[in-house]
């Protein structure tokens, strides 16, 4: 191959610094989905390279499983839905907690509780990878640094026990790919633990206050990157992901939210709040 000189060999340059590490990361997890319906068939996701469903309610996995597509499942570890088969078992052992009043229906569990550990590590998981899953997507473990912020005596001992139970998994299911969602508080003990952390609505989300999608003043925005780079500078491997919410009407806004993720080195996926559709990237 010839040797490029000027900007276009300037540009190929960059592309080489790229791959090391990040686009062979990439290469390996992009483009990816998340989605929490089963009403799409398995072939809307033949592109991707990853797709995170919800391990209830989801598309067939058996088309995907002969593809080139990671696939990993969902647990909502700080939290339980009332519609979930057992929310009735959950509420009688003890462990739910108060109503989140942002999610109706869904209520804060008492992460420390053994019961609830148990049921992560014996029943759920193993559900999810008996389905033929690859690893684990883990949601709400946010809520547990937030109630002890809260009352930090009645929920003394919650962050540590989210971290606990993060590293449990690990050695648990050590071939699993887990991925975290944000948690940031619980990054230095479980960066070496997990695969991905992904950046949620750290760039735009849905503002209920104003019933439109909006951008996160920048400020706030550099400190996400701040506490992901941190969390990579920790463990090199790590693949962070990033989740924006923005309207499908307006797919120049939806580009730049792209552009400023992949700037930041990161992985994108923009979507709907509702996670209930594919958006395309435009």
């Amino acid at each position: 191959m010839p040797r490029l000189t000027g900007p276009a060999g300037r540009l190929l340059a960059l592309a080489a610094l790229l791959l090391l590490p990040g686009s062979l990361r990439a290469a390996d997890y992009a483009p990816w989905v998340v989605y929490y319906r089963g009403s799409e068939p398995a072939r809307s996701f033949f592109d991707y390279r990853l797709a995170v469903f919800d391990a209830d309610r989801h598309p067939p996995l058996a088309p995907l499983l002969d593809r080139d597509i990671w696939l990993l499942g969902y647990i909502s570890m700080g939290e339980v839905e009332s519609w979930r088969s057992d929310f009735a078992a959950v509420k009688q052992a003890g462990i739910v907690l108060d109503e989140n009043q942002y999610w109706p229906g869904s209520y804060f569990v008492d992460i420390r509780n053994p019961a609830w550990q148990t049921r992560i590590l014996d029943e759920i998981a193993p559900r999810i990878r008996a389905q033929g899953f690859h690893g684990f997507f883990l949601d709400t473990l946010d809520n547990p640094p937030h109630l002890e912020r809260l009352d930090p005596v009645k929920y003394k001992g919650m962050t540590a026990a989210a971290a606990r139970l993060v590293q449990a998994l690990r050695q648990r299911f050590p071939g699993m790919k887990i991925m975290l969602n944000r948690a940031f508080e619980i990054h230095d003990a479980v960066a070496g633990d997990v695969d991905f952390i992904l950046g949620e609505a750290i760039r735009s989300n849905w503002s209920a206050e104003r019933e439109a999608y909006i951008l996160t003043p920048d400020a706030e925005y550099e400190t996400y990157l701040a506490k992901l780079r941190a969390a990579q500078r920790q463990n090199p491997k790590l693949t962070i992901m990033t989740l924006d919410y923005w309207s499908p009407d307006d797919p120049a806004g939806i580009r730049k939210i792209y552009a400023a993720q992949r700037a930041a080195g990161f992985l994108p996926y923009v979507a709907t709040r509702a996670l209930d559709r594919i958006i395309r990237e435009p």
